[in-house]
């Protein structure tokens, strides 16, 4: 079966993710200037980099590898399209998580933004399992109502998304976390517009 994410197009996933009502993309935004600067690290894995919202953010002098994984192919295409300047750090793989854990690169830090939702908790583990990071940092989305999607004019291109779409809760990703010896070390709430709110959960082995 394909990945529904395989036929979102990316500029229907981004125009809703920046929409006013969302904000999504503004606010992960700033999130990962703090992801990308908060630890000691010089190789870094994000798994579900889809246009790579947040590499401005990257410091070529900091980081040795940044690896950009994602399901869509396209996505990677345009990522490297968009930061030619990351040229000999940035490294993009075309890496389905749900069956391919072990093709994932070895790294200081997995960053998972808006990703669990999409793989689960006990693939999750597995992914970190194989990349063996020191910190990882999250990005889940907490739901006040039941819509996990916000309304805009592209709410239907998500509709194949239910189908793996798994709803995530933070002490239960902290249980899943601890399982694998990764402790909670930081947490960060941002609001948004609608409701909705992003929170971020740091860990450390």
């Amino acid at each position: 079966m394909k990945n529904p994410w395989e036929e979102i197009p990316l500029t229907d996933y981004e125009n809703h993710m920046k929409l006013d009502s969302v904000m999504q993309s503004q606010a992960m935004n700033e999130m990962m200037k703090g992801q990308f600067n908060t630890y000691p690290i010089s190789t870094v894995a994000i798994l579900g980099i889809a246009g790579g919202n947040g590499l401005e953010h990257i410091q070529k002098s900091k980081f040795e590898k940044v690896y950009g994984i994602d399901v869509n192919a396209s996505y990677l295409k345009e990522v490297i399209h968009r930061y030619p300047e990351l040229n000999g750090v940035l490294e993009c793989k075309h890496i389905n998580l749900i069956d391919s854990t072990d093709k994932l690169p070895k790294a200081d830090m997995v960053i998972a933004n808006l990703l669990i939702e999409y793989i689960g908790y006990e693939c999750f583990q597995k992914a970190i399992q194989c990349v063996n990071p020191r910190y990882i940092s999250c990005i889940i989305q907490i739901n006040v109502e039941d819509n996990w999607v916000s309304d805009s004019p592209y709410l239907h291109v998500f509709d194949g998304l239910e189908q793996v779409h798994h709803q995530i809760e933070e002490k239960a990703l902290e249980k899943a976390m601890l399982e694998i010896d990764y402790h909670t070390i930081r947490t960060v709430e941002y609001m948004l517009p609608n409701g909705k709110k992003l929170v971020q959960i740091d860990f450390e082995k």
